[in-house]
């Protein structure tokens, strides 16, 4: 059956892998978005540390006494804590029991396993100022409530005691966020260029291909490399140099659709009736290779996300503190070769899912929008 003769969402939704695809990209998408309420740690970038709780297995769980910091955070605005989170209002301590004497707490400070230690806090120093109105019992039930809670690190931590799950949900943000603006990026300056090349030939073509070719003669890691030391290293400098790289590829496939394309009876009755070029190339050839765009733009997404990844895992990529998968991993892969090589492994299934699930979907695209049925 023809692509026109039925809709293209229909048609790549009868494939059960597409379906998984979509249902795990759109997944991806609202974890990113709302990467700091469903994380366990709501502090910026997920940086809780917790020395004591160092490389700690999945399912670990620990009590924590709330020790009050002298200086609170500023409260800041709803948009600010669901995008940015909100800085910690305490410390935690972790702790294997407590018990109350008169007015001060006990309790046995878990430093590691098999190792701790004793401490006493006075209940009125860990209470607010108007404790001074209180009497004991009520003081202790106040500190029970507020001050002494469970937490529970499902993926467990890393080495240096953070939220291995929190972490990897914000994590999601930079691979979504790289994978976006290196498609519009690739996208923007391919179309732009491809079109004119395939579109004028003549000179315009050999100063665009000569580009190309120098372009593509160069390693991408290499290129990004070079493109990265020059504007520097951070998390928006990232974006421009993956972006800034990848639109080779795009510019090469739109180029040679629109070669194919200019000599089609539709153009060329268009330049008969004295349409002008870019007017044909926007309004009658541009709508006509939508469907190569759409899967050049799904493996752009999965390569920037990979690309990333591994400018990370080498340094130069998203900087501590920030989470980013490739990072996790730069700083977790020694744990391979010990009893914990969970924290390594963990971000790299994480960036396996997505890149198949793009992947899944450019090939569905590829089937479906295949330019010999348009024809």
């Amino acid at each position: 059956m023809q692509v026109q003769d039925r809709g293209i969402w229909q048609l790549l939704m009868q494939r059960t892998s597409v379906r998984l695809a979509v249902s795990i990209i759109i997944l991806a998408c609202l974890i990113a978005i709302f990467a700091y309420p469903l994380a366990p740690d709501h502090t910026p970038n997920a940086n809780r540390i917790i020395i004591e709780l160092s490389a700690k297995p999945p399912g670990f769980h620990k009590l924590f006494l709330k020790e009050p910091i002298s200086a609170k955070p500023v409260k800041r605005s709803f948009l600010h804590r669901i995008f940015l989170g909100q800085e910690a209002d305490s410390k935690l301590m972790p702790i294997n029991s407590f018990r109350f004497s008169r007015d001060s707490l006990m309790v046995s400070h878990y430093i590691d396993e098999g190792v701790s230690d004793t401490l006493s806090f006075s209940l009125r120093s860990l209470l607010p100022s108007s404790s001074g109105t209180r009497t004991v019992s009520e003081m202790q039930g106040v500190l029970k409530k507020e001050y002494l809670d469970k937490y529970y690190f499902i993926l467990g931590t890393d080495r240096y005691g953070r939220d291995i799950l929190s972490r990897l949900l914000i994590g999601t943000r930079v691979s979504i966020a790289v994978g976006i603006v290196a498609v519009l990026f690739s996208l923007g300056i391919g179309i732009l260029l491809g079109a004119i090349a395939g579109y004028f030939r003549g000179w315009v073509d050999n100063v665009v291909m000569y580009l190309i070719n120098i372009l593509w003669a160069i390693p991408t890691l290499l290129l990004v490399f070079a493109i990265t030391l020059a504007i520097g290293k951070g998390f928006l400098q990232i974006f421009f140099a993956i972006g800034l790289t990848m639109w080779v590829g795009a510019a090469r496939l739109i180029r040679g659709q629109v070669m194919v394309l200019r000599e089609m009876e539709y153009v060329q009755a268009a330049k008969t009736l004295g349409l002008g070029s870019f007017r044909i190339i926007y309004r009658h050839i541009l709508p006509n290779i939508a469907g190569p765009i759409m899967v050049i733009a799904a493996s752009n997404f999965a390569a920037a996300i990979l690309i990333e990844a591994g400018l990370s895992f080498l340094g130069i990529g998203v900087q501590p503190p920030m989470p980013s998968w490739g990072l996790m991993i730069k700083e977790h892969y020694n744990f391979l070769l010990t009893n914990r090589p969970i924290l390594a492994i963990i971000p790299g299934i994480a960036i396996m899912i997505l890149v198949y699930a793009f992947n899944i979907l450019g090939n569905a695209l590829r089937d479906v929008l295949d330019v010999r049925e348009r024809f």
